[in-house]
């Protein structure tokens, strides 16, 4: 058995990826690193973590249950819930609060991948 260390990206399918880097970019505020590779996609930085945008024709998650988090989904830890909040309203982005009673909210890029942004206090 290999002795995992710690995660080093996660590969989300996009369709379009101007429309996913302006979601990721603009929306959620990730920040582009570069990549040296030759196929489409774009790469962000997360601290010692990586999300990788892959286009890909078949990059179509449509969220079928009515709670958006028993999909899967990545979580990104944040520091004010409240001022994400108002964000997305200002962006006119629908998103869903976890009803689990957590400091936490789901949001759906434009493929239909949902993200978590979870409230830490460190």
């Amino acid at each position: 058995m290999a002795d995992i260390l710690y995660p080093l990206h996660v590969a989300v399918q996009v369709s379009d990826l101007a429309r996913a880097e302006a979601f990721y970019s603009q929306v959620i505020g990730l920040k582009q690193v570069e990549r040296s590779l030759t196929f489409a996609g774009t790469w962000y930085q997360v601290g010692d973590f990586q999300l990788h945008l892959i286009v890909s024709e078949w990059a179509s998650n449509p969220v079928r249950e009515e709670k958006w988090g028993r999909h899967p989904h990545i979580t990104f830890a944040i520091r004010d819930l409240e001022a994400v909040k108002q964000s997305l309203r200002e962006q006119g982005m629908p998103f869903q609060m976890s009803s689990s009673g957590r400091a936490a909210l789901f949001v759906k890029d434009p493929d239909g991948n949902v993200v978590e942004l979870l409230q830490v206090n460190s």
